[in-house]
């Protein structure tokens, strides 16, 4: 049987990615002539020819980005992925955009593309998947996490310091007289999962405060504003006596559901509760009681991963801009 050599035999002959060589095959500029020659060995040695047709495919593809957020219409995603997909077309790329809403499964249909070649490269906004089988899909092409940190991870990352703003904010509530502090998380508290920097911060703060952490006070997997106004109902059925005195919350969407319950419900803000969100959407300083929160760089994340995978696509060094990927906290009447 007469052994038809493939793109994927000839990245692997010449110790490359199928993405590497899929751009040497579209006569990309920027592969090193290093490269470029154990390309082209590899290809002689293989007596390998790519076909016209696949060719041309491969140069629409090589032109996709994918980007995968857990749910865009939460809007701090809307503005990441708007922030990313002005920086791709600066650069001559698209973007491809996939909705995970949480589920591993839809995530590893985004990396299989990658696989597949469907996307020359992807930048996550959201994880929810072994880091390790994220991993493993590196040679199939660059992969990127933006505001996403794994810690010891071969991944490359761009992400800000979650875990010392939610502890500086959290210090701030105490600070301020507050000893009851509920939590919200969009993650599940499992051991290296989504949220859990915050949730470091937050432990933090309240264990060197030694500030109890009650079950009844601990919200998790919640993202929407629905989410939050059906905590605010959780709260108010709990005994006056046993009601936190204020709550951190994982996005401000879920703090202007909290926020709007409450008030519905004849209660003061921030006098019966008081509320924080994360993200400091355009929104949160027109509500009735306008939100504290923490702002993110939205922009900053969004410019730097972007040109960060770029540099990866097209061989070349790229140092991350950190002197922007700051938070901050808002401070206004909710607390």
């Amino acid at each position: 049987m007469l052994f038809m050599a493939t793109i994927k035999d000839v990245a692997k002959k010449a110790g490359l990615s199928v993405s590497t060589v899929s751009r040497y095959l579209n006569n990309h500029p920027y592969i090193s002539d290093d490269k470029r020659e154990r390309i082209k060995k590899a290809m002689e040695e293989l007596n390998y020819t790519p076909s016209s047709v696949a060719t041309q495919l491969r140069s629409k593809k090589g032109t996709m980005i994918g980007i995968l957020v857990s749910r865009i219409t939460n809007p701090f995603f809307s503005y990441l992925v708007d922030s990313i997909e002005r920086q791709v077309k600066l650069h001559g790329y698209n973007v491809l955009i996939m909705q995970t809403y949480d589920d591993k499964n839809a995530e590893i249909r985004m990396l299989e593309m990658l696989k597949q070649q469907v996307i020359a490269g992807l930048i996550m906004c959201s994880v929810e998947g072994d880091p390790t089988i994220i991993e493993s899909y590196q040679e199939f092409g660059p992969i990127v996490l933006c505001n996403e940190q794994i810690s010891s991870s071969t991944i490359p990352q761009v992400f800000t310091n979650q875990e010392k703003a939610t502890y500086d904010a959290t210090n701030y509530l105490i600070t301020k007289g507050y000893r009851k502090i509920a939590y919200c998380t969009g993650g599940s508290l499992t051991r290296g999962g989504h949220g859990n920097a915050r949730t470091s911060g937050f432990e933090k703060a309240l264990t060197e405060s030694q500030l109890p952490m009650k079950i009844d006070w601990i919200f998790k997997q919640v993202h929407t504003n629905k989410d939050g106004q059906q905590i605010a109902n959780k709260i108010l059925a709990l005994p006056k006596e046993n009601r936190p005195d204020a709550i951190f919350t994982s996005s401000d969407e879920v703090a202007s559901g909290i926020l709007q319950m409450m008030i519905k419900a004849g209660k003061k803000i921030p006098e019966d509760l008081a509320i924080m969100g994360f993200d400091n959407q355009p929104f949160t300083a027109l509500l009735t009681v306008p939100l504290t929160t923490i702002a993110q760089p939205v922009a900053a994340l969004g410019k730097e991963s972007t040109n960060l995978l770029i540099a990866l696509l097209e061989d070349r060094n790229y140092q991350i801009d950190h002197s922007e990927l700051n938070l901050e906290l808002i401070i206004r009447e909710s607390v």
